[in-house]
């Protein structure tokens, strides 16, 4: 038996949605990237939101379009995707790493005050793994000092908090569309805002910063005519293609997720009894929309001082599943332990001691909607079995 870590669901609407942009010849961003942006901000309650080539340039888009400049600083969590912080690297500002809760992955909102410096502009909340940051506190804090906030929701389809869906909390959300992702195009990204004149920037931002998008010049009068560019723009447009994939993609997200959420559920019925496995945590008043499965690998109490060790044996454990054709993964990983930031910055692991073991003690199982109980038994057998040996 074969499982992979995750894997999108494909079917004919599928496949038929991707031929209809051939058929038209309309393959750039148009018609269907317009319809799989009006579907997305219908799903997650949004006023606005435009359609990228990536999260990663949802996310530059973003910081771009709430001017973040030289000099200035943003904080953003420990243990991440490295495109988080990356994002505020490419605008020349400082991104200033807080380390984050073990129990939900995401930013320790109680640290997160003493990283606010003079130079500290915005935070940049990440949803890891499809469960949302404690978000309230994050908002006030942000509403005291002046900062902005975006939201990292990569993950997070799916995701609530207090009744709302992730990504319309801040000034903007931005999501992915990566197949390991519940909904994919490939790849794909999408930026969520309620203001409409930071949508219209980021429209423009995304497409060279012209005035008008190919679709409104082909439609409209004096099409012969190209846009105005009052902006320093980038080309992170999405396809056509990648729309069209979207649009049906959004007509099964609802089944997607239930699917995943039972999967998750069942999971952590099957697990309940391993006490050297901490299995997800929702806390109250969340909705999980379990992009993936992350449990902590804790055969006993991890320390700065037995993390390495944990670490060598999580990864044999890893190695034997990987032996029974089962593919897992480490959460994420911290990018302050990367070489780029940490010879930058001078970082060090002790410094984030709660991300440092999360990138060590990180364990992500397979899970996909179409998962059987027969693979999910394995797994779970398999797992038991892994740790005995």
């Amino acid at each position: 038996m074969s499982i992979p870590i995750t894997k999108p669901f494909f079917g004919p609407e599928e496949l038929r949605a991707v031929q209809q942009p051939l058929e038209s010849g309309w393959v750039v961003q148009g018609p269907f990237v317009k319809q799989f942006e009006e579907q997305f901000a219908a799903f997650v309650g949004a006023r606005h939101a435009a359609a990228t080539s990536s999260c990663t340039t949802a996310l530059h888009i973003a910081v771009a379009a709430l001017g973040l400049k030289p000099g200035d600083e943003v904080i953003v969590p420990a243990f991440t995707w490295v495109s988080t912080a990356n994002v505020v690297e490419y605008m020349g500002a400082r991104p200033v790493f807080c380390d984050v809760d073990l129990a939900t992955f995401n930013v320790a909102v109680g640290q997160l005050a003493a990283q606010v410096t003079p130079r500290t502009v915005g935070i940049v909340p990440v949803h890891l793994f499809g469960l949302c940051a404690d978000v309230q506190p994050i908002l006030d804090l942000a509403a005291r000092h002046g900062l902005w906030v975006i939201e990292d929701a990569a993950c997070a389809f799916g995701a609530w908090y207090g009744g709302r869906h992730a990504g319309t909390f801040g000034d903007a959300g931005c999501f992915s569309f990566h197949p390991r992702k519940s909904i994919t195009t490939g790849e794909g990204g999408m930026i969520t805002a309620a203001r409409a004149d930071l949508d219209a920037l980021a429209r423009s931002l995304r497409d060279h910063g012209a005035s008008r998008s190919d679709l409104a010049r082909h439609q409209g009068k004096a099409s012969f005519l190209l846009s105005e560019y009052n902006h320093l723009g980038y080309n992170f447009r999405m396809t056509d293609l990648q729309g069209a994939l979207g649009c049906a993609q959004m007509q099964r997200a609802a089944w997607i997720l239930a699917e995943r959420a039972r999967r998750a559920q069942r999971y952590d019925a099957l697990l309940a009894d391993l006490d050297w496995l901490a299995t997800p945590v929702v806390p109250a008043g969340s909705v999980h929309g379990y992009q993936a499965y992350v449990c902590l690998f804790r055969p006993e109490e991890p320390t700065l001082a037995n993390v390495e060790r944990l670490h060598a044996w999580r990864n044999e454990l890893m190695a034997r599943l990987e032996e029974r054709g089962i593919a897992t993964r480490q959460g994420t990983h911290a990018p302050v332990i990367q070489g780029y930031y940490a010879v930058k910055y001078g970082l060090r692991p002790e410094q984030f001691p709660n991300a440092y073991i999360a990138d060590r003690l990180s364990l992500a199982l397979p899970l996909y909607a179409q998962m059987t109980d027969a693979e999910q038994d394995f797994v779970c057998a398999s797992l038991r079995e892994a740790l005995r040996a």
